[in-house]
């Protein structure tokens, strides 16, 4: 699975720098000098960082074989994508990536099919959004209400008090 931890934004003066919208909790790591990143479109890349920059916080970066303000700006909007199985563990037997849930079949605790987790939100409070026949319910990701996260197994469970599964326009 691709994820996207960077979006390629405006050129940043003459050298042929640009502007990233980070999506990575890692940038100093993810952007280093001399990392590959795969790219969407694919045709784009790989490019290779050939320097990153602060600059109020934005982050600036320049890559291999890019020069001038033309050809930062042909890359305006490209994703910079990395391969999902290039991520390491947590190391946290209660964190998980985003990637790893999403997929994932839902049951209750006891046993009854909920749905599969579509998306992950967070906002403020951690939100799986559940695609429940059809509908979308948001669940918070808290422990109370999701006891168990089996990758193993391939599955959540929830322990939902009652009226939590059922979308806004059934309830």
């Amino acid at each position: 699975m691709q994820l996207v931890v960077g979006r390629i934004g405006r050129p940043h003066g003459i050298r042929g720098e640009v502007t990233i919208e980070v999506r990575t909790d890692d940038p100093d790591t993810r952007f280093a000098p001399g990392s590959a990143l795969a790219t969407d479109p694919p045709g784009t890349g790989p490019l290779v960082v050939e320097s990153m920059r602060w600059h109020k916080n934005i982050l600036l970066l320049g890559f291999d074989g890019v020069r001038g303000r033309e050809g930062a700006e042909a890359l305006r909007g490209t994703m910079l994508v990395i391969d999902s199985a290039d991520i390491p563990p947590t190391g946290d037997p209660d964190e998980f990536h985003d990637h790893q849930l999403i997929g994932l079949p839902v049951v209750t605790t006891g046993g009854e099919t909920v749905g599969e987790i579509i998306d992950v939100l967070h906002h403020g409070q951690d939100l799986l959004v559940i695609r429940r026949r059809g509908e979308e319910v948001f669940v918070p990701f808290v422990k109370a209400l999701v006891p168990e996260v089996d990758l193993v197994a391939g599955r959540v469970v929830v322990d939902a008090p009652p009226g939590l599964l059922d979308s806004e326009e059934t309830s």
